[in-house]
């Protein structure tokens, strides 16, 4: 039981290392302290294996509470979201001025909406998994998500215009 679980953990890790990686890149705009956060987060997840039930979600939580852990510590910084995938920059870009200002507007909603709009459409990841790393129920997510993302459309098409 222990070596099927142990391997399972083993896999989720090396399945999303990079994705921790960015997800946390982005929450706190230094890549080396982006690969520290995400270290500590596998080494909590190994101790507390025998814990976890869905290990993708428990690394992106720790990785969560560890970006913000830092952000007590010191102003917050995120990086653009174009500059968070590095490895591969091709596909379907859009120029540079809508990327500044899609993020000034990611910037002005409060920020445990801009949190949940981000994780689903940056990071793409579920309701369930971010309710699941936020520790919100599904609901709330969703409901952030929503608000969140009818205050960007109001403001991109007041704007646009």
């Amino acid at each position: 039981m222990f070596g099927s679980r142990r391997k399972n953990i083993d896999e989720v890790i090396e399945a999303n290392l990079d994705a921790l990686v960015r997800f946390a890149y982005y929450r706190t705009g230094d890549r080396v302290e982006a690969e520290d956060i995400v270290y500590e987060a596998v080494l909590r997840v190994l101790e507390n294996s025998s814990k976890v039930n869905d290990a993708k979600c428990y690394m992106f939580g720790i990785v969560y509470n560890l970006c913000h852990d830092k952000f007590r510590r010191k102003p917050v910084v995120t990086v653009p979201f174009e500059r968070v995938d590095l490895p591969d920059e091709t596909e379907n870009q859009l120029d540079e001025e809508e990327i500044a200002r899609i993020n000034r507007l990611l910037d002005g909603l409060p920020p445990h909406e801009a949190e949940i709009v981000r994780m689903n459409v940056i990071d793409e990841f579920s309701f369930v998994e971010i309710s699941r790393i936020l520790n919100l129920p599904q609901s709330t997510a969703k409901s952030r998500f929503y608000s969140g993302m009818k205050k960007l459309r109001e403001e991109y098409f007041t704007n646009n215009q």
